[in-house]
């Protein structure tokens, strides 16, 4: 089984020094690109040559996910996949978001993104994901949820993430619910969501709620059914 593991917590300076490993972390190269895993489950960064399999994915689970999916309020037609991950990636390099695919047994079966990433006094950021309808209810979201909030936190030096989800979602729901993020109320047309502004739920943990890891918490929950 793989493992997502972050037992180191000093490094040591040029100078010689001691100093924390949140210090400064989302300068460190370790921040991203990144690959994850967790046995059968792994994040690995989006390319640009996964253009026909995200497509056919997508095209695939037309049905499932288009409830859920972001839409522009003005009609603006969503750039082809080529652009669209060439923009996640520059905004990767910026440091403003983490774009991963989601892979089960080797296979391209979803995508999750930390988006939004501010810093400053905030160290906060979104986390959004989807899986294939085939692979739904084998716990491969909450394990991928699980493991980029250890590394957004752990790695990345942020301090909360929250999750946006419709009312209506209730899967979605249940991911949230598994992994114990914290219910922070409802933000009403938050999000322009399929074809129109949409309520959500606000879900969010912060570094203190979890100080043994998600990853391990989840890896509890699953022992325990």
């Amino acid at each position: 089984m793989g493992f997502v593991g972050y037992a180191l917590t000093v490094g040591i300076t040029k100078a010689g020094g001691l100093r924390t490993m949140r210090e400064d972390r989302y300068n460190e190269p370790a921040f991203w690109p990144a690959v994850l895993t967790e046995g059968p489950v792994r994040l690995r960064p989006i390319r640009k040559r996964d253009g026909q399999a995200w497509q056919a994915l997508r095209e695939q689970n037309e049905d499932w996910l288009g409830p859920w999916d972001a839409t522009s309020p003005t009609g603006e037609v969503p750039p082809n996949f080529h652009a669209y991950a060439r923009s996640c990636l520059r905004a990767a390099r910026q440091g403003l978001m983490l774009p991963w695919v989601i892979e089960y047994e080797g296979l391209l079966v979803g995508q999750l993104s930390v988006n939004g990433i501010a810093r400053g006094a905030a160290q906060q950021a979104a986390i959004g994901y989807w899986v294939s309808e085939h692979v739904a209810g084998r716990g491969i979201a909450p394990t991928a949820v699980a493991m980029a909030f250890d590394h957004a936190i752990n790695v990345g030096g942020l301090h909360r993430l929250e999750v946006a989800i419709r009312p209506e979602n209730k899967r979605s729901l249940r991911v949230a619910d598994k992994l114990g993020f914290r219910p922070e109320g409802l933000r009403l047309r938050s999000l322009h969501v399929d074809g129109d502004w949409r309520d959500h739920l606000i879900f969010a943990l912060t570094a203190e709620e979890v100080p043994g890891g998600l990853l391990a918490r989840w890896r509890s929950v699953q022992a325990a059914t």
